[in-house]
């Protein structure tokens, strides 16, 4: 389950910041400076990124075997500026400690 963390957190990271470009850069490019470039650069590899954000978030829920909740919220993450970060880190802290206890098995 270790790699399943790993997998979170970079994709959880990544598409966080990827948010906060698109939100506080090229949004407002776009529509404040009359600049659609930077947002049709950005735009679309947020969305890829969320959608493979989504895959990894969906494998550590399924083998953590948590309630839809935490689904829930970790889908959400990727949809609001800096919620990515305070959730990944709640989420990997939940991981690691039901990995502690043996809740779940270590397996990749």
């Amino acid at each position: 389950m270790e790699a399943a963390i790993k997998r979170y957190r970079i994709m959880a990271l990544l598409v966080g910041v990827m948010l906060l470009i698109l939100v506080f850069v090229a949004m407002p490019l776009r529509y404040i400076g009359d600049q659609p470039g930077a947002s049709a650069v950005v735009s679309p590899i947020h969305g890829l990124l969320y959608m493979v954000y989504l895959v990894t978030a969906f494998d550590l829920y399924r083998r953590a075997g948590w309630p839809l909740q935490k689904m829930v919220l970790m889908v959400a993450a990727g949809l609001v500026p800096f919620l990515a970060f305070y959730i990944e880190r709640r989420v990997v802290a939940d991981a690691r400690a039901e990995l502690e206890r043996g809740a779940v098995t270590a397996e990749a």
